[in-house]
């Protein structure tokens, strides 16, 4: 079969679990196999697919066609320009955590700042700042030692050197430096979320999305833990779901945060909550 008609039985295969995104995605796994970009897929509809091209590409319908995340199926991520290998140890990174990146670098002026990336996953955060700002001094942490192996592997493939990935649990195993900024994109759904039953979240790991007391235990634990962690004048930076920005900013806010400010996302929802210590 071509490329034209393996793409149209890939779609008609994909619009029963996936009816919005069937056409992407079957376009998106196909350039996987075949190891091509778009242009070539719509520049060469004719040209035939190998035996093993067409097992291969119909097997990885098959997955998507269960509901498996694209990005666990082609086993990488692009986040702020770095292709990040990814796992199901980890939260697949998304767009609006770069929101984070954003804010660090708008508002971090040392021109030597150490970092400090809370629940870091595969590294995305981290290594972002990192690869901006090679003067920076950036740790990143996590509770899952699979998710440290992961990004550890992939500052290795960037060849990052000014990151440390450990394991900890938030601050559990963090010496007690004063960062300049800390940011976090923690666990934030509630534990009865509708949302934890659709799409890629039905294959994330719980642990990295859920938290209790509405979804706010995790954030309302760095929040008050913070302070001990940051220099006079450093920024705290926490992702959230866009219901919680009121209550985020005024826990921040009664936690001695000063300049409490919230970020929205792409799609204009309140994504990103940000407090500085003026002590």
């Amino acid at each position: 079969m071509d490329i034209a008609g393996s793409l149209l039985d890939a779609k008609k295969r994909l619009s029963h679990s996936n009816p919005d995104e069937a056409t992407t995605d079957a376009r998106i796994l196909l350039q996987h196999i075949l190891q091509c970009n778009r242009t070539f897929i719509y520049t060469y509809p004719e040209k035939k697919l190998t035996t093993q091209q067409a097992e291969q590409f119909a097997a990885l319908i098959k997955r998507r066609s269960t509901g498996e995340p694209i990005a666990y199926i082609l086993g990488y991520r692009e986040f702020w320009g770095l292709k990040l290998a990814v796992s199901p140890a980890t939260l697949i990174p998304r767009p609006e955590t770069e929101l984070l990146v954003e804010a660090a670098l708008e508002l971090v002026q040392q021109s030597n700042a150490r970092v400090l990336d809370l629940g870091t996953g595969t590294g995305a955060v981290a290594l972002s700042m990192a690869s901006e700002k090679p003067h920076w001094h950036v740790d990143g942490v996590d509770s899952v030692g699979a998710a440290i192996e992961l990004a550890k592997t992939n500052k290795n493939a960037l060849s990052i050197e000014n990151v440390t990935f450990f394991v900890s649990d938030w601050f559990s195993s963090v010496a007690h430096k004063q960062y300049s900024v800390i940011v976090s994109n923690p666990p934030y759904v509630e534990e009865d979320s509708e949302y934890l039953t659709k799409g890629d979240l039905r294959f994330e790991p719980s642990s990295a999305l859920v938290s209790a007391n509405g979804g706010l235990s995790d954030i309302y634990k760095i929040i008050d833990n913070s302070p001990n962690y940051l220099a006079n004048n450093g920024w705290l930076m926490i992702e959230h779901g866009f219901k919680q920005a009121q209550r985020i900013a005024t826990y921040m806010h009664d936690r001695g945060f000063q300049l409490v400010t919230v970020r929205e996302d792409i799609q204009q929802l309140p994504r990103v909550t940000i407090g500085c210590w003026l002590h």
